[in-house]
């Protein structure tokens, strides 16, 4: 994202230009989500190529992108009288458009611009992106899950490019949080772990950043146990970027269990230790992902126990969808969502810089 040109900002002082809330009106394509007129929130419209740049009426300045951002965090990113997938497919959609409103505005100051990338990035990892479904069941159906990793992503280098283009690291408040948040979304990857060590040291040497660095090699080095113990001791919002990562390393951890425990006969495992080890929900989760594996399950309730046989260990099934109440959603406590997306919830000071001795 280009940064420092000479075009002008954008005009429009409402979350939804008027001529499209107008126009969305009179063609009933308001979404569910936008409960009135006033409340609609601008679309995603892909550029077309040869299409002439949209006047300054048509682009929301950055203080307006922010405002957009938050009532999304605030007003739509938790409701539950709409299905999860809907409301995730809203907010993605409504981000993407927040994203472009800023590319096509070179001139933003780059604190302004780092602070609307910050938050609608944070939005993003707090609202789970729509499962893919069958093509027209709904507005959250048929949505790639490659294609929102995709975007994820380039959400990701936007922010770090508005970073490198700081004259020092201090200019972004808030950029050991956002650091740490990459490496934890891209766990395991070695370009992302190598971008991150590029960081000065000053940067490097955050608690958020510390922490991240930890559960990477954790999990580098399939050590479940203290990823795991990592994984429950990580705030809110970093537990959203590394939650694709748990089914994964539950599965890792089950296969290792496999390996050193399987015997011809079967050698039992406490069901409910199992469950801790892993920072499961519940027993009932912990059955059912040794169930997806082909491990039996044996016991009365309360003493049940996995049985490892040699052999019988199998990751033909695809992981099964198990909530994350105890890594992720308990961690949020008494914030809401928008104090989590806007800067403003306790945990904030542990993506702080170092004061700079003088």
């Amino acid at each position: 994202m280009p940064l420092g040109g000479a075009l002008p900002l954008g005009t429009c002082p409402d979350l939804c230009p008027e001529a499209e809330r107008a126009a969305r009106e009179r063609q009933r394509r308001l979404h569910r989500l936008e409960a009135a007129p006033a409340r609609a929130v601008k679309e995603y419209a892909r550029p077309a190529a040869g299409k002439p740049r949209p006047p300054p009426s048509q682009l929301r300045p950055p203080r307006v992108l922010l405002a957009t951002v938050r009532y999304l965090a605030a007003e739509v990113a938790g409701r539950a009288d709409v299905p999860p997938p809907d409301v995730a497919a809203f907010v993605w959609d409504r981000l993407r458009a927040v994203r472009l409103d800023l590319v096509l505005q070179p001139g933003a100051p780059p604190k302004d611009a780092a602070a609307v990338l910050e938050a609608a990035l944070a939005c993003q990892l707090c609202v789970s992106g729509p499962p893919g479904g069958e093509p027209g069941r709904g507005p959250g159906a048929g949505l790639d899950p490659q294609l929102l990793h995709a975007q994820m992503q380039e959400a990701f280098g936007s922010l770090r490019r508005c970073y490198a283009d700081a004259a020092s690291p201090e200019a972004h408040p808030r950029q050991g949080l956002f650091q740490s948040l990459f490496l934890l979304y891209n766990l395991g990857s070695v370009e992302a772990l190598r971008q991150v060590l590029l960081l000065p040291a000053a940067l490097r040497s955050c608690p958020a950043l510390r922490r991240a660095l930890a559960v990477d090699a954790a999990f580098r080095e399939a050590n479940a146990v203290r990823l795991f113990r990592l994984l429950g001791a990580l705030p809110y919002l970093p537990s959203c970027a590394a939650q694709r990562h748990v089914g994964p390393a539950r599965r890792r951890a089950l296969a290792a269990l496999a390996r050193a425990l399987g015997t011809s006969r079967g050698q039992a495992f406490p069901l409910r230790r199992l469950a801790g080890l892993l920072a499961m929900d519940s027993v009932e989760d912990a059955r059912a992902l040794c169930r997806a594996h082909g491990l039996a399950v044996e016991g009365e309730e309360g003493k049940e126990q996995a049985v490892f046989v040699r052999g019988q260990y199998t990751e033909s099934e695809p992981l099964p969808a198990l909530p994350c109440a105890l890594l992720v959603e308990s961690k949020l406590g008494g914030c809401t969502l928008e104090q989590v997306v806007m800067g403003e919830g306790p945990d904030e000071a542990e993506g702080v810089l170092p004061r700079t001795p003088t």
